[in-house]
């Protein structure tokens, strides 16, 4: 079980040439990859889109990729006129527009991303893609890694949890054969506070009330089905894998059953012992949003 939270970062070079790649991930419904790239590099995105999906199946990463050549190779430097034309163009136009002073100055133009490239004459390809694919390679590890550390941190809580919920869950199962009784007894009483001792109270009557509010709060299934939700959670852990959305629906039906339970509950204890459960299911539920 991996959370989807983590970080990984590597670098890989060779004759002065360096690239280092970082990668960043947090909580998504599936998998989202957001680049980061040096232009020179976009061609590759599906390769390290690959790479990454090869661990990470859920979540939204952050790829960053920056790249360093402090070799002694032959070097070009290009210039994008037509860029350059068109955003001196977009300059005298916002002069005029709204009478301003235009102090864009060739500094300032050739500082403009993309507007003055520099390359080197012999960057092949391959070897930048080997470099890229090793650096990625190793980045992913990391990060997977982590989230798998994570990820057994995550599991020992949630496991506590399902413990508690489980535990209280046994509270409810004893007490709640008690509740019609008491209910009986405690409309008896009302009766005869009401009507005194002078009257009889009509038993047949009496058993027909608390039978129909003996129904009417039976909790028994809700119990069985929540106690199968508990382990069908820890089969679920146990198995491992990429179960992050079959828990998210499974404490949907926790919320489910504990939900009808404090419905039907015309009892204090009962009533506290749901909000316990609620409270439980709520931090089991926040934990399970970070598993893949």
């Amino acid at each position: 079980m991996k959370s989807m939270t983590g970080y990984g970062k590597a670098f890989a070079e060779k004759e002065g040439r360096k690239i280092v790649v970082e990668l960043k991930a947090v909580n998504h419904r599936f998998l989202d990859l957001n680049f980061k790239l040096p232009r020179a590099f976009a061609a590759f995105e599906d390769k390290i889109r690959r790479i990454v999906s090869a661990r990470v199946v859920r979540g939204h990463v952050d790829v960053f990729l920056t790249y360093a050549d402090n070799g002694l190779r032959p070097k070009r430097v290009d210039a994008d006129l037509q860029l350059a034309k068109g955003i001196l163009d977009c300059a005298e136009l916002l002069k005029n527009e709204f009478d301003l002073i235009n102090d864009f100055q060739l500094t300032s133009l050739m500082k403009t991303p993309d507007v003055v490239t520099v390359t080197f004459d012999d960057d092949a390809p391959e070897i930048l893609e080997a470099l890229l694919s090793e650096a990625v390679a190793e980045a992913a590890e990391k990060l997977d890694e982590m989230r798998v550390a994570e990820g057994a941190r995550l599991a020992a809580d949630m496991c506590a949890r399902i413990d508690e919920i489980e535990n209280v869950l046994q509270s409810v199962k004893a007490r709640a054969p008690f509740v019609a009784a008491e209910y009986r007894k405690k409309l008896a009483e009302r009766i005869r506070e009401a009507v005194g001792n002078s009257v009889e109270v009509d038993e047949a009557r009496l058993l027909n009330e608390a039978a129909f509010f003996a129904d009417k709060s039976n909790i028994d299934e809700e119990i069985e089905r929540l106690a199968s939700h508990i382990a069908q959670a820890r089969k679920i852990m146990a198995q491992g894998g990429e179960c992050g959305k079959k828990l998210d629906f499974l404490i949907q039906e926790f919320n489910r059953e504990t939900n009808t339970i404090c419905s039907k509950s015309n009892d204090l204890s009962l009533t506290e012992y749901g909000l316990k459960l609620k409270n439980e299911i709520e931090k089991l539920r926040e934990q399970v949003q970070n598993i893949e």
